[in-house]
C-alpha cells in the first residue's frame, strides 16, 4: 500500500528530497487515506512545509534520537536496550523474515526501525500489511501516546498507524 510508503518517508530523517516531495506525498495521500486521516497526515506536511530544514532536523533528533520513549526502533519499548538478552533474538527474527521475503536491508538502521517496518509494509498485499504491523500495534500504541505527551507533529501520524495496525480493520 501506498500510504505505508508515506508513512515511511514522512518519519525519516527529514532532508531536501522529502520536502521536495511534499507535493507529491500530499497529491498520494489526498487519493489513499481517508478524510480524517488526510486532515492528520497533511497537518505533519504542513508542519515539515512551515519550518527551515535545519530547524526540522534539530527537532527531530530532539524528537526521536535523543527521547528514548520516542524511539523508532521498535525493539526498544518492549526490551530496553541493545544489552537486553531478548531484544537481539528479536532482531535476529525480523532479519530472517526479510530474507525470507527476497528483501535486503540496505540502510545502516536496525531491522526493527518503524520506517523500514513501513516501506516494507507497503510492497505487501493491504491484509498482509495490517497482519504484519498487527504484531507491533502495542508498540505503536505505546510511541503513539508518547508522542501525544510530548505535543509532537508526529503524534497524529502515529495514531493513524497504531488504527492501521489493527487485525479489527479486516473484520470491518
Amino acid at each position: 500500500m501506498l500510504i505505508y510508503k508515506v508513512f515511511s518517508a514522512l518519519l525519516e530523517y527529514p532532508d531536501q528530497e522529502l520536502l521536495d516531495n511534499l507535493p507529491e506525498i500530499r497529491t498520494i495521500v489526498k487519493s489513499s487515506a481517508g478524510s480524517l486521516e488526510a486532515i492528520a497526515i497533511n497537518g505533519l506536511i504542513d508542519y515539515l512545509e512551515s519550518h527551515e530544514l535545519t530547524e526540522l532536523q534539530v527537532r527531530y533528533v530532539d524528537t526521536f534520537d535523543r527521547a528514548p520513549e520516542h524511539s523508532l526502533h521498535l525493539t526498544y519499548h518492549l526490551f530496553g536496550d541493545e544489552s537486553d538478552r531478548n531484544r537481539g533474538p528479536a532482531l535476529i527474527d525480523l532479519t530472517e523474515m526479510f530474507k525470507e521475503y527476497g528483501v535486503k536491508i540496505v540502510t545502516n538502521e536496525l531491522p526493527d526501525y518503524l520506517p523500514l517496518l513501513l516501506e516494507f509494509a507497503s510492497y505487501l498485499e493491504d491484509s498482509e500489511a495490517t497482519v504484519f504491523l498487527s504484531d507491533v500495534h502495542k508498540v505503536l500504541s505505546i510511541l503513539s501516546a508518547n508522542l501525544a505527551k510530548a505535543n509532537s507533529p508526529y503524534a497524529a501520524l502515529l495514531a493513524i498507524l497504531e488504527s492501521h495496525a489493527t487485525l479489527t480493520r479486516l473484520a470491518a
